[in-house]
């Protein structure tokens, strides 16, 4: 299916979606979150794919939450219907087996904030704010995202009020790994990225689904599993294939 509100590219091991939607700041509607959910897949299904960025297009949004205009006009069952695609899309997103780097462009409120607490970690810059206002719409949602990335009292804090959270705020709080200027959100999302590429598949995607399955878990079910893992489900490179670069070298610095 040809995408049109989500363009894909795909280049060294790295595949990019960038979010369509430029004048009514990348907000979403059914045809961007149904076509999301299919890239996600197709970027889950290729094998030369290690890695995935998600960004939005122009210089203002990375996404400004639903398309409430379009949901004014939905019948109750299309209502129905709109958000089991919403929920199906950003469990894909927070299940991807494949990391995902959000790449914040601009503002990010609402199911946008909802949308980038799904993915693995995150770069902003001057013009990334947050808002989540599930409060303020009567909704909720981000109760199982938010507070695993910055806790409790924050993420409580923020639910509660909606408020505007700033690109620096964001950093110091952990909401954001990096904070750069406006025009270095994707080269250096682009840059992280390739750090991870470059590494064993298996063990990146394996770390993953550790962490991932890890929580709510205690520490010693943790190691267990982690352990498990590494004789079963992910089993890593032999010492000579893992190491060559280092054995090649032979001791020399």
């Amino acid at each position: 299916m040809h995408s049109t509100t989500v363009l894909i590219d795909k280049s060294d091991g790295i595949g990019t979606l960038t979010l369509n939607r430029p004048n009514v700041l990348n907000a979403m509607n059914l045809q961007l979150v149904g076509e999301l959910g299919v890239a996600i897949d197709n970027m889950e299904s290729d094998t030369d794919i290690r890695v995935v960025i998600i960004t939005g297009s122009g210089n203002r949004a990375f996404c400004a939450g639903a398309d409430i205009h379009e949901m004014r006009g939905m019948s109750a069952e299309d209502h129905t219907r709109s958000q089991k695609l919403r929920y199906s899309t950003q469990w894909k997103l927070a299940t991807c087996s494949k990391p995902i780097i959000g790449a914040l462009n601009g503002l990010c409120y609402g199911g946008g904030s909802v949308m980038a607490t799904s993915l693995d970690f995150l770069v902003g810059c001057n013009l990334t704010k947050f808002r989540f206002l599930a409060a303020a719409y009567g909704q909720l949602n981000a109760t199982w995202t938010l507070p695993n990335l910055i806790g409790w009292p924050r993420a409580k804090e923020l639910l509660y009020t909606g408020r505007i959270v700033t690109g620096e705020e964001a950093h110091n709080i952990g909401l954001l790994n990096h904070l750069v200027p406006a025009n270095k959100v994707l080269k250096k999302s682009w840059e992280l990225a390739t750090l991870i590429a470059a590494n064993y598949p298996t063990s990146v995607q394996g770390t993953k689904a550790l962490v991932l399955e890890g929580l709510g878990h205690t520490w010693k079910e943790q190691w267990d599993a982690e352990h498990a893992a590494r004789e079963q489900r992910f089993k890593g490179l032999s010492i000579e294939k893992g190491f060559r670069d280092f054995i090649s070298k032979k001791g020399r610095n």
